[in-house]
């Protein structure tokens, strides 16, 4: 599989002819992102996963299907026709890519702010996309993990427990587009030295063969 890793929280996934897009959000290029999809993942409807008028755009040039959980719907408004609503354990396939959902439950932001629905996906049984909770496929070696290494519900500690659970091959950062400069060398710092894996953060529109 080509990974391209865009900004923030959105992966192109290409394997053998077609093209997978996950959380094509508003940091993310995600008109760019989603060209020429065959499918696209969602882990949950917050806006920086969820471009919704650039994937309605996409749909109007290509009709694809939208993997996700059932509640995306209410965001996607009319595109929810093109809503395929997984549920967490389901296997299914996307875009010719084998998916296995996990997790359920966005992390908490703050007891006062409404818990979203929020899966992971475990892509070709090779690459790990929590989304914006920390839940650990634990029945499943992950070769690729993605870690969401900041976030308004995220704590460093919690996140290098997180990736050492894993304990992936290799960890690339992800949900990151809400640091500046000094908090990047920082972070990254802190996750290579701390994470027990080979860390690095890609910059937007790199491309890695997993």
């Amino acid at each position: 599989m080509r990974l391209t890793k865009y900004a923030h929280s959105c992966l192109r996934v290409e394997h053998d002819g077609g093209v997978l897009v996950v959380d094509p959000g508003m940091f993310s290029d995600p008109t760019v992102a989603l060209e020429g999809v065959d499918a696209v993942l969602i882990t949950h409807e917050h806006p920086d996963h969820l471009d919704v008028a650039a994937v309605r755009l996409q749909l109007d040039r290509q009709p694809f299907p939208i993997h996700g959980p059932a509640s995306l719907a209410g965001a996607l408004g009319d595109a929810a026709e093109a809503l395929r609503p997984v549920t967490v354990g389901e296997s299914f396939t996307a875009a010719g890519v084998a998916v296995r959902a996990y997790g359920g439950q966005h992390a908490v932001i703050h007891p006062d702010i409404p818990t979203v629905d929020n899966l992971g996906y475990l892509i070709n049984d090779v690459v790990y996309h929590p989304g914006d909770a920390l839940v650990v496929p634990e029945e499943t070696p992950v070769d690729t993990l993605f870690a969401p290494i900041h976030a308004p519900w995220s704590k460093f500690s919690e996140v290098v427990d997180f990736i050492r659970a894993v304990a992936p091959r290799r960890a690339y950062a992800l949900h990151d587009a809400l640091l500046n400069d000094n908090g990047l060398r920082v972070l990254d710092r802190q996750y290579a030295a701390m994470s027990g894996t080979d860390y690095q953060r890609l910059e937007p529109g790199s491309r890695v063969d997993v």
